[in-house]
């Protein structure tokens, strides 16, 4: 199985959580592979559990997987971590100053691996401290370009906006995208996207000229009976990604 992530056209591929293994392989079918299915490390008690877990979505999605932290828990953090180093998953999500632990117990280049970095109603500002103490702490505010060079001192692949509250920032998100483009750095953009602001996000991505770029769309396509996503939804993120790429 692949490390890498199955990008559209080498530069969209979608991230949505699954709310069970057959909606994993739902969701995988329905982006035609161009997906991560995020699988939240706060659901499990224990490393073991999760990576037992974990391994047979991971088998059932050509291990298209992404662990998840759980709503940016940085608590979660170390976990995360642990996990990845025994699954050798293809997406791992992680606050910002757990990329290099991740990194470095993934013993490999392929994975994706994202920093957490938040709006911080400035644009070309970003909020850094995202991690466990740092997030406790008097907020830590530095230039985008900085944040980026400081994930890829680490072993980054991407940059992961997050919350964005759809459009809500969109004038910080278009300063984030114009300096992942400018350092060569993928761009996650997370929080509050829908099937209305979904090309929006992504055209300004696209227009920037960032490289690959890994949106993350999760409960506007959640189904709240069952806590499955909806693979009518996928399929037309999908559709609309296809549109907007060429």
């Amino acid at each position: 199985m692949t490390l890498m992530p199955n990008f559209y056209r080498d530069r969209v591929c979608l991230n949505v959580l699954a709310g069970s293994k057959e909606n994993a392989r739902e969701i995988w079918q329905a982006a035609e592979g161009h997906v991560l299915v995020g699988v939240l490390s706060k659901n499990y008690d224990s490393v073991a559990s999760a990576v037992a877990d974990m391994r047979d979505y991971a088998a059932l999605i050509d291990n298209a997987l992404s662990v998840g932290l759980g709503a940016g828990d940085p608590n979660q953090s170390a976990m995360v971590s642990a996990i990845a180093g025994q699954l050798q998953p293809q997406h791992v999500n992680q606050v910002f100053t757990g990329v290099a632990a991740s990194r470095a117990l993934l013993g490999q280049r392929q994975t994706v691996v994202n920093g957490l970095i938040s709006p911080t109603g400035r644009p070309g500002m970003v909020k850094i401290s995202t991690g466990p103490l740092s997030s406790q702490a008097p907020e830590g505010i530095v230039p985008i370009a900085t944040a980026i060079a400081l994930l890829k001192d680490m072993g980054g692949s991407s940059v992961k906006y997050f919350p964005m509250g759809g459009l809500k920032a969109i004038e910080e998100f278009r300063a984030v995208a114009k300096a992942c483009a400018e350092q060569d750095f993928w761009l996650e953009p997370t929080g509050g996207i829908d099937l209305d602001n979904y090309a929006a996000i992504l055209q300004i991505a696209l227009e920037a000229g960032v490289s690959k770029i890994i949106p993350h769309i999760y409960s506007s396509i959640i189904d709240k009976a069952s806590g499955n996503t909806r693979p009518d939804d996928v399929r037309a993120l999908l559709a609309m990604t296809k549109k907007l790429v060429g």
